[in-house]
């Protein structure tokens, strides 16, 4: 791997994609866009990254915002427990801090939702410092370049590469560290062909010498998710709709239409709302998580009196002021398009 520095430093140089985060290198900006850029993919994150610093352009504007106001800027990149850390972590800053990122890596570690690769990516790139940021790409690039059968599942197989990987970082190691993941998120990719004969490292690669590179990593199982039915309840009340606050759990203090965790017929649905003016099967939706998948139906309810268990709003204050996870998303475009249509 020792050769592959020069080489990926100057393809990095003359190649890296022109992305907002990479503007300076502020550490809360370096920050927030490596905790966007968990679980989402690169063009996804740019409007979330630019709409983000427009509401909260500091440290001290994200210690301070309302959390339905963070998880609304939040809505639609997912995982939302990622926003909820990066306010505690804020407030820790505020408080421990005096306002100002930490530089050391232990203290970095310590904030809420940053593990060691966001440590490591922070210090690197904001600080300069030779710090390892080892992911997905870093372990898959290693792994082909060296023609190394790695389970890259294995926190093991992570330790090691870090190990490794720390022997040759250059000085400028936050561009490096950027360098080997565009490598991977670009040329060297997961689940497809690599882009071979593009690569910088074609001369060195081991894995595409033996024509290996589709074999590494090695493909790990994955575990069967767990399903889940629910039943959603979409409730109406002239022009209102009935959202309630997640308490615990998956989606926690998420805005939701209200549900039970079962399939019900449209006569046992009726039993929950027996003084319902109308009831009417509505749509269906699948929506998968990491671990679970919920196969949701739904039923169309219209009530002649708001019931005090919910928040009633109207659908523009839905769209301005509460934020709806994905997994509800095409309940929410169902009752719009029947608002549209004044079918409500």
């Amino acid at each position: 791997m020792k050769n592959a520095v020069e080489p990926l430093l100057e393809w990095y140089l003359e190649n890296k994609r022109d992305l907002p985060w990479r503007e300076d290198k502020d550490p809360y900006h370096v920050w927030i866009s490596e905790i966007m850029l968990q679980q989402t993919r690169i063009e996804a994150v740019k409007k979330y990254y630019l709409r983000f610093m427009e509401k909260i352009p500091n440290i001290e504007a994200l210690s301070k915002i309302n959390e339905d106001q963070l998880l609304k800027l939040w809505e639609g990149l997912g995982y939302y427990s990622r926003a909820r850390n990066l306010k505690k972590a804020a407030m820790k800053i505020m408080t421990d801090y005096n306002g100002l990122f930490p530089t050391t890596y232990q203290d970095i570690l310590s904030l809420p939702g940053i593990g060691e690769y966001t440590a490591g990516a922070i210090r690197s790139i904001s600080f300069n410092q030779k710090e390892v940021a080892i992911d997905g790409n870093v372990m898959r690039v290693y792994g082909r370049v060296t023609n190394q059968d790695l389970d890259i599942s294995d926190q093991k197989t992570k330790k090691n590469i870090g190990l490794e990987i720390k022997k040759i970082l250059p000085k400028k190691s936050g561009d490096f560290n950027q360098a080997i993941m565009e490598l991977g998120e670009t040329i060297c990719i997961p689940n497809a062909m690599p882009k071979c004969s593009i690569c910088p490292l074609q001369n060195i690669c081991l894995a595409y010498k033996y024509h290996r590179e589709l074999e590494i990593p090695r493909k790990v199982r994955k575990k069967d998710k767990k399903e889940e039915n629910l039943t959603i309840f979409l409730l109406v009340c002239n022009d209102y709709v009935a959202l309630k606050k997640r308490t615990d759990g998956l989606l926690k203090n998420m805005w939701e239409f209200p549900n039970i965790e079962k399939f019900l017929t449209i006569e046992q649905a009726k039993e929950y709302f027996p003084k319902s003016l109308s009831i009417q099967n509505a749509i269906t939706n699948t929506h998968i998580f990491t671990h679970k998948k919920w196969n949701m139906k739904s039923y169309i309810i219209k009530l002649k009196e708001k019931s005090i268990e919910y928040e009633w709003v109207k659908m523009k204050d839905i769209e301005e002021n509460y934020a709806i996870p994905t997994a509800f998303k095409p309940f929410l475009e169902y009752l719009r398009d029947l608002n549209k249509n004044s079918l409500l």
